[in-house]
């Protein structure tokens, strides 16, 4: 087998720089008269991260891309995507142990962000982790500790069932 990033050369230019899994692209920044430098990860149509590029010394180019800039803009726009990721995250699942008749219960909420039919996933993990309950439920569904309280109380009933 072969590996066919060695058969593709890496590009290093002075407004085009890139290694396997980022490319930097240095722009015209369209807010003002200056530059910016886009981070595009590898397959994406999108930058990750656009940001401010510095001027060359006759104030109208770009100050060409090198290796040690590349490194930096590479870690910032790993860190920018990172934290990004792990917000989302957060957005997407939340959790509140609450107490129970038998001991704490940890209730899930995993919201499914489909474009069509988004819709969240309600859950019950008792302390040893084993599945206590679980259902879809709106993608709207807000859990806060009262929430989770109050279905705990109902003995993990469906929410919305009116069952006490």
């Amino acid at each position: 087998m072969t590996d066919d990033t060695q058969d593709t050369p890496l590009i290093q230019e002075p407004r085009l720089w890139q290694d396997e899994r980022w490319t930097a692209r240095v722009i015209k920044n369209e807010d003002d008269d200056g530059w910016a430098v886009a981070m595009f990860k590898a397959g994406e149509s999108e930058p990750a991260l656009v940001g401010p590029w510095t001027m060359g010394r006759d104030k109208k180019n770009p100050k060409p891309l090198d290796g040690s800039a590349f490194i930096t803009l590479v870690k910032t726009a790993s860190e920018f995507v990172r934290r990004s990721e792990q917000q989302l995250h957060a957005q997407l699942n939340q959790s509140v142990t609450v107490n129970g008749q038998d001991g704490r219960v940890t209730v899930l909420l995993r919201i499914v962000p489909d474009e069509d039919n988004p819709y969240a996933v309600l859950s019950a993990q008792g302390d040893g982790g084993d599945t206590l309950a679980e259902f879809k439920v709106d993608a709207g569904f807000k859990l806060n500790r009262q929430t989770a309280q109050a279905w705990v109380d109902a003995d993990l009933a469906k929410p919305g069932s009116g069952r006490r």
